[in-house]
């Protein structure tokens, strides 16, 4: 295993500095969730931005890999929910690393596949915020994020899903299934939470890589 990477989020105002440092236990493989990818420093940035809303909300991630927005929200108040893909039990294993190496062992880790209504989505109590950073890097698996996405905002209509993507094809898009499924995408400006920079939190990310936020919900019935 590779050394910790290490993550601090910090900020200076009212005449105090607030700050955080967490911790997040990589794996040298290929597969996707053992590792933080740029958008999760993005995303995490912005779950750091609203920090002052969290306390005491409930908060899942979905495929969570190494868990940084997650552990951010769990460590600002948020009561939260780990999930990655059953069918990974290596990622889920990561999720727990990551919660321990935060002494976060409480923190609940779920196998929550895209697209298949397991008993573990089923029994999900209520949701206040979604959070996915990334979740959209391979288009065949567009489809069944927004079917997950969906089911937990028709039974939670108040609720978010905060997400970040890198922009890796300007052929990629969500328009059609976010219509089809009923959603609605607000961008969120990367500035607008301090996010507009190279190196978030003391790290190396996101580096050079175009990230986008969004923030979806439902939509009204008017298709607002």
């Amino acid at each position: 295993m590779a050394e910790p990477r290490r993550f601090r989020f910090a900020e200076e105002g009212g005449g105090r500095r607030e700050a955080l440092t967490l911790r997040v236990p990589e794996v040298p493989d290929r597969r996707y969730g053992l590792y933080v990818w740029p958008c999760a420093a993005v995303l995490a940035q912005f779950v750091w931005s609203r920090r002052g809303a969290l306390p005491g909300r409930r908060v899942l991630e979905l495929g969570a890999g190494v868990s940084l927005p997650g552990i951010v929200a769990a460590k600002c108040g948020a009561e939260v929910l780990l999930s990655d893909s059953e069918e990974l039990p290596q990622c889920l294993e990561n999720c727990r690393r990551s919660c321990l190496m935060n002494a976060l062992p409480h923190i609940p880790v779920l196998g929550i596949t895209w697209g298949r209504m397991s008993p573990q989505l089923l029994s999900l109590p209520p949701i206040d915020v979604i959070l996915g950073s990334d979740v959209f890097f391979d288009p065949k698996d567009f489809e069944d994020i927004l079917t997950t996405v969906y089911f937990l905002l028709e039974k939670n209509p108040q609720a978010q899903f905060w997400t970040t993507y890198q922009v890796r094809s300007a052929d990629w898009s969500i328009e059609a299934l976010l219509y089809k499924w009923k959603l609605k995408n607000t961008p969120v400006p990367l500035h607008s939470f301090g996010a507009d920079k190279e190196h978030l939190a003391g790290s190396s990310l996101p580096g050079r890589h175009t990230i986008e936020m969004m923030i979806i919900s439902l939509a009204r019935s008017d298709g607002t």
